[in-house]
């Protein structure tokens, strides 16, 4: 996959998961990181955890893929500031 791939994957992911996480969008550039991040994360928990393949390309199974490890992310994510916060 190409660096332009990798963004527009991590766009969606992330995206899809601040939606499910917190209802509201974390912001351009952060969804993004959050789901290219999310997309390894993922691919990480489905290859070692699950013996399923990572993410694989532009389709489908890599969406979901990259949004279950967007949303494990953005769990941690909101932990790590909340915890900071107080």
């Amino acid at each position: 996959m190409g660096i332009l791939s990798w963004i527009v994957l991590g766009l969606i992911a992330g995206f899809i998961a601040s939606k499910l996480v917190n209802k509201t969008g974390e912001g351009l550039i952060l969804d993004i990181v959050l789901g290219v991040v999310g997309a390894f994360v993922g691919g990480f928990i489905f290859t070692r955890f699950f013996g399923a393949a990572g993410v694989t390309g532009l389709n489908i199974y890599s969406m979901f893929v990259a949004v279950v490890g967007a949303v494990v992310v953005l769990l941690l994510y909101h932990f790590i500031v909340r915890r900071r916060a107080t």
